[in-house]
């Protein structure tokens, strides 16, 4: 990359370290000039992760708060606005207090994680400490907190408490800054501590959102909209901006003419096609929206390396167990539907935007609700009232289905031990006719993966890493995947060393449910690339050589 150009910010959420590092920056400042003129007293936020949450926080506490340097913004949008920036810029104190890191295995260690996170941004706020305008019991409640020596009562109502000291320090109100405030909530879901994090969440974020007189208003973001009555009960003109709202659409992750102008500063404009077809594909309100995660890593690979492959970078930035947790509660129906969507298809469900997190496993048709707003699901129409079209955004989403629906078949599929294990004896047996008859009922009871749009190769593929699966079952073989021999790469070899058994298998999509013809060109194609010469170079007495086409879930297995 030419050292003229500007370093891509990778994982950076710190507004004044990107700036003064001078970064490729996408510029969302004009969210100050809409938040100004259209906040309510506590604002949510509710957007995927990996969407700029974090940094788009940082950015507003570097322009409101007293003491930041002004020429952060020079050049960007907001700084045409001369009469916000005259009458906003760095005139608040502000506090700010991301809780992303509140996930703890236990109530104890979220708590603990909480009171440090709350003494850090006291300490931040350490000139309090000698303030003249406090008394004496103010200061000691400061630095009791701060020193993190503070009781269950002091941590509940720590944010409130600060605003009322920075307010009357200042004589100005507060600007409070909440991010990723459901993290502790889902965490404590997971981990069997759900109604303890509530209780403490309720007061610890009410107290600091109800008709608190110490602050201008308050921002908060999360990947939820959780129940106000679960959470915010109380909190008055609170409003909500979520992925199917208008307002706001473009501030959280990059529109399409924002990754066209990053395509070209790079000069790697000609990848726009296949950054489209893997990153985009999301409709926040009628915004068309791509992962600015996504988009920023695939860029830095790209230009940075000779791997020109997009990858699936979401799906490393954290878990996906609400896709396990979706197709492990999956019907038939519900499968069929997946099939649907994993097709390049839509279907049609009502959307509940508020939910608790008690609710939100207790039926599928919950489930499709936090699919859709944690970003696995998108909309492809403005929906009319509660009924959504919806469909899987991008390529890369499509991948973290696939690999969860492997990864799920094979625990599902090894939990009948007598049935796999006799499958797997069929090939050994060279019983073709069997093998092709217990692998159609496998097929059936899977979630296949039929995009119209895919290449065959695509598709074999999917067939190729279910069987694969299967087989490896056996821990007294030898299984092999895209092997090398002969004049190519094999599907699967199989070597048997107590029996002196080996089995070369060449797996094809049955395009236009042609079979036949699947399975002959598989055992033409081992013959032709001479794939047994692995086996035979072994001195593998018997070699079964297996031509096998899918097409949906049905199968043919042919032995030469």
């Amino acid at each position: 990359m030419s050292l003229k150009r500007k370093m891509l910010p990778i994982g950076v959420e710190n507004f004044e370290k990107l700036r003064r590092n001078d970064m490729y920056y996408v510029d969302k400042t004009e969210m100050i000039s809409d938040l100004i003129m259209n906040h309510g007293d506590a604002n949510l936020f509710t957007r995927p992760r990996r969407f700029g949450k974090t940094l788009t926080m940082d950015m507003l506490k570097t322009f409101f708060e007293i003491g930041q340097d002004a020429s952060l913004f020079d050049g960007l949008t907001i700084s045409s606005h001369s009469d916000i920036c005259e009458k906003y810029q760095n005139k608040y104190p502000v506090v700010f207090i991301s809780l992303k890191g509140a996930t703890g295995s236990t109530y104890e260690k979220a708590n603990s994680m909480i009171k440090q996170l709350v003494a850090e941004e006291y300490q931040r706020h350490s000139y309090l400490a000698d303030s003249d305008i406090l008394d004496s019991i103010e200061k000691d409640q400061f630095n009791r907190i701060r020193s993190i020596s503070l009781n269950e009562g002091d941590l509940e109502n720590s944010l409130r408490t600060l605003t009322r000291l920075l307010c009357k320090h200042h004589n100005q109100k507060v600007i409070l800054l909440i991010d990723e405030y459901d993290v502790p909530l889902d965490k404590s879901f997971l981990n069997g501590y759900y109604d303890d994090m509530v209780s403490f969440i309720r007061i610890f974020l009410g107290e600091a959102l109800k008709t608190n007189d110490n602050t201008e208003f308050a921002v908060v973001t999360g990947c939820l909209r959780i129940s106000k009555e679960s959470i915010f009960t109380g909190v008055n003109n609170f409003k909500v901006f979520s992925i199917n709202d208008t307002r706001f659409s473009d501030y959280f992750g990059f529109t399409n003419d924002e990754v066209k102008e990053m395509l070209s500063y790079y000069g790697i404009i000609d990848k726009y096609e296949m950054t489209k077809a893997w990153y985009d594909g999301y409709l926040f309100g009628k915004t068309e929206i791509y992962c600015p995660w996504d988009v920023l890593n695939h860029c830095d690979t790209v230009v940075n390396t000779d791997d020109i492959e997009p990858q699936a970078y979401w799906i490393n930035s954290s878990g996906n167990d609400i896709i396990r947790k979706f197709i492990e509660m999956a019907n038939s129906t519900t499968k069929s539907e997946l099939e649907l969507l994993i097709a390049g298809n839509t279907v049609v469900k009502t959307i509940k935007q508020e939910l608790t997190y008690a609710d939100l496993y207790s039926s599928i048709e919950n489930m499709w609700s936090i699919l859709y707003m944690t970003g696995y699901l998108t909309k492809r129409s403005i929906p009319e009232r509660k009924q959504f079209e919806l469909a899987i955004p991008n390529l890369e989403i499509r991948e973290i289905f696939e690999e969860q629906i492997y990864e799920w078949f094979k625990d599902f599929s090894r939990k009948d031990s007598s049935t796999l294990n006799a499958f797997c004896q069929t090939f050994a047996d060279g019983n073709a006719e069997e093998a092709q008859k217990q692998f159609t009922a496998f097929l059936r009871k899977t979630i296949s993966i039929r995009d119209t749009y895919v290449k065959a190769a695509k598709k074999e593929n999917f067939y190729h890493g279910i069987l694969l699966g299967l087989l490896s079952y056996r821990d007294d073989w030898i299984v092999k995947s895209n092997v090398e021999s002969g004049d190519g790469y094999s599907d699967i070899v199989i070597k048997i060393p107590d029996d002196e058994i080996g089995m070369i298998i060449e797996v094809k999509y049955g395009e236009d449910a042609d079979m036949e013809k699947g399975c002959a060109d598989a055992l033409a194609q081992i013959e032709r690339m001479n794939y047994s010469e692995i086996l035979e170079d072994d001195e593998v007495q018997t070699i079964y050589k297996y031509g096998i086409a899918c097409y949906k879930k049905r199968c043919k297995i042919v032995k030469a």
